[in-house]
């Protein structure tokens, strides 16, 4: 991954919408996104699970998402990441961020192909964190 990726991406993003945004204010899932969204990003919750969170109405899926969306959030266990990149490939996202613990090379090399910005196992709390102390 390019040095400058992240940056760029911080920079660039404006609408982030988070698959596996969580309801439990404990949860990456959910402090992650409130964390970004206090820093000024409009966050879109996809969840099925949910009606609304963190102020915005949360959608069942990608597709369902009527804005157009920056960067995908993905907060979901590695096997379900091929699934979301596709969706996020079809949903015209300029990228796709896996938060820390989440890795999959093939998906990644599938939006990667498709022009998508990748990011994989990294906060990015921790990056947007480290991003603004410069």
């Amino acid at each position: 991954m390019s040095s400058d990726l992240i940056p760029q991406i911080l920079q660039q993003t404006r609408t982030i919408a988070v698959v596996g945004l969580s309801a439990h204010p404990s949860r990456a899932g959910f402090y992650v996104p409130a964390y970004l969204q206090e820093q000024g990003y409009r966050i879109l919750p996809v969840n099925p699970h949910l009606t609304t969170a963190l102020g915005e109405p949360a959608y069942p899926d990608l597709a369902s998402v009527p804005d157009p969306i920056d960067l995908v959030l993905i907060f979901r266990r590695p096997e379900h990441v091929p699934a979301v990149v596709e969706a996020a490939i079809r949903a015209g996202a300029k990228g796709v961020w896996m938060q820390l613990g989440i890795v999959h090379a093939a998906a990644a090399a599938q939006a990667r192909a498709a022009g998508l910005a990748v990011v994989m196992d990294a906060c990015m709390l921790v990056e947007h964190r480290k991003f603004k102390s410069k």
